[in-house]
């Protein structure tokens, strides 16, 4: 009886374990190689004096992702893994101006709009109905797909994403086609902000991510219990159970390959045999480091990159009884805030500022009784060389001054704990090229289809997961990753048989 196929993941991101999961689940013997010594990548957490931080992603949407990898094998979710539906999906602050709570209930959330912002109901109810549009019939075939292979075409509703394409998904911005759907430039700002969930600028970014709120405001925002980290904790246990093996401090050095073909990996100065190779490492360090292959490393750095985030991690004496799990402080000039990003590359002296405090859904655990675990993050421009110690500080200064006219409190006073993380820690950390969150930015008419596929032209047994390839960044589209990596290597499987 022939041996089953050997598979080898490159990094324990979320992508790298669902990845991972998957192949095992097709009968592979699957080798987890991670630099660090924990799973989850950029999806872990830390203690700080008593305070629990997520480190990384703090936001939770499409559970059924998630549940979908525990049916897939066989075991009972509720066994490693809760979760909670969240009532309010973010709080808004403006300055000297109302405080928007985002609730799940489409029709408190229109009322709001409508009390805080002066907006129309039926302005709210028709956008989310476009949106779910827009994402059912189009955004499926682009986030369950690959891309670049010509079976998409006979696989994917194809008929009906062109009957719901409009030329304003493409040839008006994000920003355009929101301010054309709402009244008060405060409501379109509220939605210009959804260009962030994958790096981008709602000001050059395509109408099409106007399916990013469906998301959110149509399926819901959930909480997660024990944290964000709990979801890379329940896939790491799950994937042990099902018999991947992880090798932690084990940095892959370069990728093998013989006349386009994998032959496995080297860690640690040894040659590991492998048929399949999954890298779930950025593919320009995949191309540049393991591959050695400058001449495709360069060409991806044609791509824009994504932003990147400075992020301060306070332990609060005191709780704030008017913040919830999300909230957001907005900056005055929106547009400059972003011209600054992406192309100043500079950080400007008026940041949106979110706050992420997980003690609200689970008080005492993730802080001490009567205090807060605030995740304070602002968009930053990746890094290009930039002074980041200055800017920290810089940064600090105002945020902290924001947040205390706005809250009327002195917020340095109260900070007892502090740690940071900023563009060139993320890069260190979790190898993200230039400290760049989602890889490459949405900020193109034609970034979807750039963004590079989940497999390999050119090595056969080669294959790609995570936020930096296709179908992009964040917790759910990593999580679509790794499927459609699967189904492409099982397809690939089942020609080498035939």
């Amino acid at each position: 009886m022939s041996r089953p196929p050997k598979a080898i993941i490159i990094g324990a991101g979320i992508a790298g374990i669902a990845a991972a999961i998957r192949l095992r689940m097709q009968g592979m013997q699957v080798v987890v190689y991670e630099k660090n010594n924990f799973p989850g990548g950029k999806l872990n957490g830390f203690n700080s004096d008593g305070f629990q931080f997520d480190a990384g992603p703090s936001l939770f949407t499409k559970p059924e992702l998630v549940e979908e990898l525990f049916l897939l094998a066989g075991e009972p979710v509720s066994a490693y893994f809760s979760y909670e539906k969240l009532p309010v999906s973010c709080t808004y602050f403006y300055e000297k101006g109302p405080i928007v709570k985002a609730y799940a209930d489409q029709q408190l959330f229109a009322k709001e709009l409508a009390e805080k912002l002066g907006e129309k109901e039926e302005n709210l109810k028709n956008y989310l109905k476009k949106s779910r549009v827009v994402y059912e019939r189009i955004g499926t075939v682009f986030l369950n797909f690959s891309l670049h292979k010509i079976s998409t075409f006979f696989k994917a509703n194809i008929g009906s994403a062109l009957k719901a394409f409009r030329w304003s998904h493409l040839f008006k911005t994000m920003h355009q086609l929101n301010r054309a759907s709402f009244s008060n430039p405060l409501t379109v700002q509220l939605f210009d902000r959804y260009a962030t969930y994958n790096g981008s600028n709602p000001y050059q970014a395509p109408g099409m991510l106007s399916l990013i709120p469906h998301i959110e405001h149509n399926e819901g925002a959930y909480y997660p219990q024990g944290g964000m980290i709990s979801i890379t904790n329940a896939l790491y246990q799950l994937s042990l159970k099902k018999g991947v093996l992880f090798e932690f401090e084990a940095p892959v050095e370069r990728i093998i390959q013989t006349e386009g073909c994998i032959n496995g990996v080297v860690v640690k100065g040894t040659n590991i045999p492998a048929d399949i190779v999954v890298s779930n490492m950025d593919v320009y360090f995949t191309y540049n480091q393991l591959l050695q292959d400058n001449r495709k490393a360069k060409k991806l750095l044609k791509q824009e990159r994504s932003s990147s985030a400075l992020i301060f991690y306070w332990g609060m004496k005191t709780e704030f009884p008017e913040l919830g799990l999300h909230n957001i402080f907005f900056s005055k000039n929106y547009e400059a805030e972003f011209e600054h990003i992406f192309r100043l590359k500079k950080i400007t002296d008026d940041p949106t500022i979110y706050i992420n405090i997980t003690c609200k859904c689970e008080p005492g655990v993730q802080a001490p009784r009567g205090k807060e675990n605030w995740f304070v993050m602002v968009n930053v421009p990746a890094n290009d060389g930039q002074d980041w110690h200055a800017y920290r500080e810089k940064y600090r200064k105002s945020i902290l001054s924001k947040l205390a006219e706005i809250l009327q409190k002195d917020i340095a006073s109260l900070i007892e704990t502090e740690q940071v993380l900023d563009p060139v820690l993320i890069e260190a950390g979790t190898a993200s090229f230039m400290g760049a969150i989602y890889g490459t930015s949405a900020n193109s008419k034609t970034a979807a289809f750039v963004r590079h596929p989940n497999f390999s032209k050119k090595i056969k047994g080669l294959y790609f997961v995570g936020g930096t390839v296709h179908p992009g960044g964040g917790i759910p589209l990593c999580l679509q990753s790794a499927k459609i990596m699967s189904e492409l290597v099982l397809a690939d499987v089942k020609k080498m048989h035939a």
